[in-house]
């Protein structure tokens, strides 16, 4: 069997597992006016504090964008399990292949808190490649609603 097979059983066999959650992370109004910077949007729900303030979410809020950008980063905040640990042999890199569906259901209010929660939804061979669907869901501290519900595509060469 190749290496690309056998990690396609590993990863069928992570399908439907939540995957633990990653460490809350504060988003700061640092991180939001350099997004703005970097993408020209200053729109003043995001980088005006006193406008913001009396605006219709009581503070600046992040770009969805960039709560979108740092799934990432939030992934990697993860507490790893015994699975998550594990390499797949013959792996030589993940490429973010993109978004089927994305969604920003609340605002991230400068100050709040947020993680990711992910959970492998299908894998399959494409390309010479195993491509894979993880859903993730950012969380807001002490929300119901989350802040993004994301259809992730990843791709692993081997």
């Amino acid at each position: 069997m190749s290496d690309m097979e056998d990690a396609l059983k590993i990863m069928k066999s992570r399908i439907d597992v939540e995957q633990p959650p990653g460490d809350w992370m504060e988003m700061t109004q640092e991180m939001i006016n350099k997004f703005a910077d970097a993408t020209g949007d200053h729109q003043w729900i995001h980088v005006d504090v006193e406008r913001a303030k009396n605006g219709p979410f009581g503070a600046p809020i992040a770009h969805g964008h960039l709560t979108l950008s740092i799934l990432g980063l939030l992934a990697r905040r993860a507490t790893p399990s015994e699975d998550t640990e594990t390499r797949i042999a013959g792996q030589k890199m993940g490429i973010n292949y993109g978004f089927n569906r994305v969604r920003f259901p609340s605002p991230v209010p400068v100050g709040t808190r947020i993680r990711a929660r992910r959970v492998l939804k299908s894998v399959e061979i494409k390309g010479g490649m195993i491509e894979s669907m993880t859903e993730v869901t950012v969380e807001i501290e002490g929300q119901e609603k989350p802040a993004c519900v994301a259809q992730s595509l990843g791709r692993m060469v081997f």
